[in-house]
């Protein structure tokens, strides 16, 4: 039997007045910290697992991204990431699933993810969406292993309790290989930089928000999450920007530094990155990015939640 609260001789109640300010607190107060994942770290054991557990015995072959404030599936507050690994010849079991995924893709060539019927080739830098319960698996074609970071929406899930998969018959569902590869379910890297890079004379930063039909008046990629890409030119920085979304950040091109302050601090986080590395933003953390390379660009890419932020009405900036 469950232990009853009581105050006051009233059984099942409790003072609000002694926890206020933690349930209506002053300021955005996300659980998460700023974290970081070097690619030069994680993947050696991304590498290692796929020698320890088969494709069709792990379904998914992840390295969850943790936050070590919460653990899994949570990233971010919001946000679950991960880095999924195929090897050569290897296909993940079709199944599907309520949550929703993207994957951005960080190597390998000839990889690719079916949905729903679409053979989707991987390239590096694209992102190929899962929308909700649609059929998909992952194979690779190619002679190297296949690496993406997956981005869902399953922290969502944790205060509603209504996703759940369904594996498919077979391991592979029908699919047809999507013909010259264009696809509403694939939006490749060309696509992205050439967004970014337009009044490249002109500007030292851009960003990309990514959306469904490519154009800047689409929807979201999704109800729940969606993404990002960033351009800063050599020796600048961005402008410091602040808002009640939380980012997992994964570097695409170039070196350089993130200065972030969490939510309520006062002190200058410095995250330093290159090529392939990932870490993750809090909620409301102010944050700039700045290009430590001598000439050229560095890219970032995130996964963010502004969809449901916004949706919520509770998207605020400074």
């Amino acid at each position: 039997m469950a232990s009853k609260s009581s105050w006051g001789g009233c059984n099942d109640v409790s003072p609000l007045w002694t926890v206020l300010n933690k349930m209506v607190p002053p300021r955005p107060n996300p659980t998460s910290i700023v974290t970081t994942w070097p690619y030069d770290s994680v993947r050696p054991a991304l590498i290692e697992s796929g020698s320890t557990v088969s494709a069709e015995e792990a379904e998914r072959r992840v390295l969850m991204l943790t936050n070590p404030t919460l653990g899994a599936p949570y990233t971010t507050d919001t946000i679950y990431a991960g880095l999924q690994l195929i090897l050569p010849g290897e296909t993940a079991p079709a199944h599907r699933h309520v949550a929703f995924a993207l994957r951005f893709i960080v190597e390998g060539t000839d990889g690719f993810t079916a949905v729903d019927g679409q053979k989707l080739m991987m390239e590096r830098g694209d992102v190929i969406l899962t929308p909700s319960w649609t059929w998909h698996d992952h194979g690779n074609e190619g002679p190297a292993p296949m690496i993406w970071l997956d981005g869902l929406d399953l922290p969502v899930y944790r205060f509603l309790p209504v996703n759940f998969a369904e594996n498919y018959a077979h391991p592979r569902f029908p699919s047809e290989l999507v013909k010259g590869g264009k696809s509403p379910l694939k939006i490749p890297w060309a696509t992205v930089q050439q967004e970014l890079d337009a009044n490249l004379e002109d500007r030292s930063y851009a960003r990309y928000d990514y959306r469904l039909g490519g154009g800047s008046d689409g929807a979201h990629l999704s109800r729940t999450i969606s993404a990002q890409a960033e351009r800063i030119t050599a020796g600048t920085a961005s402008e410091t920007s602040q808002e009640t979304c939380s980012f997992v950040y994964h570097a695409y091109e170039g070196e350089g530094y993130s200065t972030v302050i969490a939510p309520g601090g006062e002190e200058e986080q410095v995250i330093k990155w290159k090529a392939r590395d990932t870490f993750s933003v809090p909620a409301w953390s102010s944050i700039s990015h700045t290009c430590t390379l001598q000439s050229g660009q560095a890219y970032l890419f995130a996964i963010n939640d502004r969809p449901m932020v916004e949706s919520l009405g509770l998207m605020r900036r400074n």
